[in-house]
């Protein structure tokens, strides 16, 4: 299976996300590098971690990139496929230290332009629910969809999770 250089998968919470975007990055050669943009502020959030970490193997080198994420995937060695879960917990995370998340995004699509080797994206789609109910939550939704789309359109393939089932956009 061939995976396209850039491949940007989106669904909601638990819709399989990230066992689809693991299984692309696994159909290619190892070694491959995860790039995790959680912070684990609450037990809750370490054991998510954990349960990630633990379904990947000793092939996988893990970096923690919870704001420099253009920096990282550019410091990934030649041709080694790239796995980004998740960019919703990077603009979370840009969002709260005041950084600029347009500019951020820019990078970021510049740095995945540069990768010699694939690169998988992995992203909540937070905009199909109803209208947040106070301006940080409008802010953070909105963001995420302007990024989204800036990438899909940079992107080679899109994909829709639901339910587990892959359903290809582009």
């Amino acid at each position: 299976m061939e995976t396209p250089h850039l491949t940007l998968v989106l669904g909601g919470a638990r819709s399989g996300k990230s066992r689809h975007a693991e299984a692309l990055i696994e159909a290619l050669p190892a070694p491959w590098t995860y790039i995790a943009t959680a912070q684990a502020y609450d037990d809750e959030m370490r054991g998510r971690i954990a349960e990630h970490r633990a379904r990947r193997s000793d092939n996988w080198l893990t970096v923690d990139a919870p704001l420099a994420l253009p920096e990282a995937v550019r410091a990934v060695p030649a041709g080694r496929p790239i796995l980004v879960d998740c960019l919703t917990l990077w603009l979370t995370n840009l969002i709260l230290a005041e950084r600029d998340t347009a500019s951020a995004g820019a990078e970021l699509i510049a740095a995945c332009a540069e990768a010699s080797g694939p690169v998988v994206l992995v992203s909540n789609e937070v905009g199909l629910g109803i209208v947040p109910d106070n301006a940080l939550a409008r802010r953070f939704r909105d963001e995420a969809g302007r990024l989204h789309q800036k990438l899909a359109a940079e992107a080679r393939h899109v994909v829709f999770m639901v339910a587990g089932l892959a359903m290809q956009v582009k």
